[in-house]
């Protein structure tokens, strides 16, 4: 009887040790979820470029980018990024120590993706992982420069939309730097805007001269986000209230 139970013990033990996923394919599944969650960080609508997936992909914790094929995120198929992950497990019954692993998988980046996509292994390429150069600065808005530009129209007086435009023109702004210039009801508006990127907040800088008053502002940031209207010259010549 004894033999019997002692038999039965070794069968289930060992019916149990050939369910146990082994360390190395625990490890596996780990660092396919390191991979997993850098495509959920570069998941999204905005379109962007090979360079800018990329250099996003390069600033994920516990990622390195071996390969990004593609042009644009918009173009195709999208941008194919290989990243090199590692992932550890640990099993008391069947390890001495814990077990890791480096992998690598390939993550789309495509207007087409879906959430959570699960990303597909993929041979590790030779050689060490992608650097990318950080992205170009964008020019700074000469907040200081245009108000000492700016003419200062006494109360009563008129203002010269004429003279507005030969000073804002004297900046010599930069090309990158879009202005505007409009006049309606005895003022006159100005915008210095930076291209955006469709989603994020935009950068601008306002400026309204009227008669007993010249102001330069930076609209709030929720005005500035695309679809708000905060970087218009309409807003200059009448601005939104505050967000509360």
């Amino acid at each position: 009887m004894r033999r019997l139970l002692l038999l039965a013990s070794l069968l289930l033990f060992t019916a149990g040790c050939g369910a146990v996923q082994s360390s190395e394919d625990e490890a596996t599944d780990a660092a396919r979820e390191v991979a997993r969650k850098a495509g959920e960080r570069l998941y999204g609508q905005r379109p962007r470029t090979a360079e800018e997936v990329g250099r996003s992909a390069s600033g994920i914790d516990g990622v390195e980018v071996l390969q990004v094929t593609g042009t644009s995120t918009h173009d195709g198929d999208g941008i194919d990024v290989v990243v090199r992950t590692s992932g550890s497990a640990y099993n008391r019954w069947l390890d001495l120590e814990e077990v890791t692993v480096r992998r690598c998988f390939a993550v789309r980046v495509s207007p087409k993706s879906e959430w959570r996509e699960d990303p597909r292994d993929t041979d590790c390429l030779d050689g060490p992982p992608l650097t990318f150069a950080p992205p170009p600065e964008p020019p700074r808005l000469p907040y200081e420069e245009l108000r000492a530009k700016l003419p200062r129209v006494p109360e009563g007086g008129r203002v010269d939309e004429a003279e507005v435009r030969r000073r804002v023109a004297a900046l010599d702004l930069d090309p990158a730097i879009r202005t505007e210039v409009k006049a309606a009801g005895g003022r006159v508006g100005v915008l210095l805007s930076v291209k955006g990127n469709g989603f994020d907040a935009q950068d601008c800088l306002l400026a309204r001269v009227g008669p007993g008053a010249t102001e330069v502002w930076v609209p709030p940031q929720i005005q500035r986000m695309p679809g708000e209207g905060g970087c218009t010259v309409g807003n200059a010549l009448y601005p939104a209230p505050p967000p509360h």
